[in-house]
């Protein structure tokens, strides 16, 4: 009928409503408008203007498990839903919200992934590894990705929303993969370039102890990190970072040095403290005899330390007036004792100490190496003796032997025997 936008219909000369212009044409997969008319426990009904209203089974309202419908819609709400089936085999029409968001969803994703534009989704789970975020989809954030920092307790994003970017995305496999971490860097990049700007060495600055590695502590400064090394936490010797800081832990640095180009700031911590070694070069001198600790023996001899972060080296020489072979022979670690200083060094930041030099000195070790000394020249002896005994073995003579040996040296020699007529005739001869 003319005038009606064909609502109505002349028939037999009655006018009457024409119902099925008012019926929405649709196919299964389209995404249709309606609004919930009634929430059930297991399913909602939705009016989107056809024959019959439409169910969404709870299972379908949201990508969540498990969901109440009355949580995740509202009586008179207009909602989209993709048609799932016109008819079942109960003749209703099959509607599904979560697949019209799903579809939705991956158009404002993939459209986000090709500009780098960030995405938003409240966070549903908390799985090994990572965090499951609603963006009509199921996005994973890995949990190296959260923060720009790591982060221990990954419960406490339950609920939140976040803003991430797209860094992964494949939809015949449903995968899409976030960067909170991305969006982080981004807006702390201006930050990082003003901190830069107006940082400069020298300056002291306060920041808070982000993280200890075994090299050093880094510092947040607002939103940069810079890093104390381990030879810029103290004065003294440090064996670890965390003998001096704590995460956590509010510091005074001075900044050392900035690599404006790589973003990197070296910091200092014990140049914001006294210095020990001018207490040193303005109380101390040569000659000057101070009490101690021993706090390392090495092979060259021992450091001591005189004041606290102040250490000198006793040379191996300089230990004891006699002869030492070893360090440990004479001091050990803990040991107090007096020393003598022989040089400063100002310059290198080093002093040369003495042991033997101190007069009336009392170490607990000191007759230790004299001992071992004398006991290995002891022992030396002993051996030449021995060796000397070694080389003139005694022989065993039994007594006869003897007496036969005694009667051979005092035997005449034999005496030939000659006739009396013989030494008769001889005499005539002679006459």
């Amino acid at each position: 009928m003319e005038g009606s936008g064909g609502l109505l219909l002349q028939v037999n000369g009655h006018v009457v409503p024409n119902y099925a212009a008012t019926m929405v044409s649709f196919d299964e997969g389209d995404v249709v408008n309606g609004r919930v008319v009634r929430i059930d426990k297991d399913e909602v009904l939705v009016d989107i203007g056809y024959k019959s209203e439409g169910v969404i089974p709870s299972n379908e309202l949201s990508i969540r498990k498990s969901v109440d419908p009355a949580d995740e819609v509202e009586i008179g709400e207009e909602i989209d839903a993709l048609v799932l089936t016109k008819e079942d085999q109960e003749g209703r029409l099959i509607l599904s919200k979560k697949r019209a968001r799903f579809e939705k969803a991956w158009r404002r994703i993939e459209a986000a992934a090709e500009s780098g534009e960030p995405v938003e989704g409240s966070v549903i789970e908390v799985v090994k590894g990572g965090l499951i975020l609603d963006l009509g989809v199921r996005g994973f954030l890995p949990a190296s990705l959260v923060d720009i920092r790591r982060v221990h307790n990954l419960e406490e994003f339950t609920g939140q929303t976040l803003e991430c970017k797209v860094i992964e995305l494949n939809r015949s496999r449903n995968n899409v993969v976030l960067s909170r971490r991305a969006v982080l860097e981004e807006e702390r990049k201006e930050v990082r370039e003003e901190i830069l700007g107006n940082l400069a060495s020298g300056q002291v600055v306060e920041g808070k102890i982000s993280n200890i590695v075994d090299f050093g502590a880094f510092v947040d400064l607002d939103g940069i990190d810079g890093l104390i090394h381990i030879s810029e936490l103290s004065w003294s010797h440090v064996n670890h970072p965390s003998e001096v800081v704590a995460i956590g832990d509010t510091v005074r640095i001075k900044v050392l040095d900035i690599d404006r180009d790589r973003q990197r700031i070296s910091l200092g911590l014990k140049q914001t403290q006294e210095d020990p070694w001018q207490r040193v070069v303005s109380t101390h001198k040569p000659g000057n005899v101070l009490e101690g600790t021993v706090t390392k023996v090495v092979a060259f001899g021992a450091f001591v330390e005189i004041l606290p972060g102040v250490e000198g080296l006793v040379h191996i020489s300089e230990l004891a007036d006699h002869h030492v072979e070893n360090p440990s022979e004479v001091v050990e670690p803990g040991t107090k004792l007096n020393v003598k200083i022989l040089e400063i060094d100002d310059e290198r930041r080093r002093l040369s100490l003495s042991i033997k030099q101190v007069e009336d000195q009392n170490m607990p070790m000191s007759d230790l190496g004299a001992q071992l000394e004398a006991a290995a020249n002891g022992g030396d002896q002993d051996e030449d003796s021995s060796e000397e005994s070694a080389e003139e073995p005694t022989v065993e003579v039994e007594a006869d032997e003897v007496e036969e040996s005694e009667a051979e040296q005092v035997e005449p020699e034999a005496v030939e025997e000659v006739p009396a007529e013989d030494v008769a005739e001889q005499d005539e001869d002679d006459s």
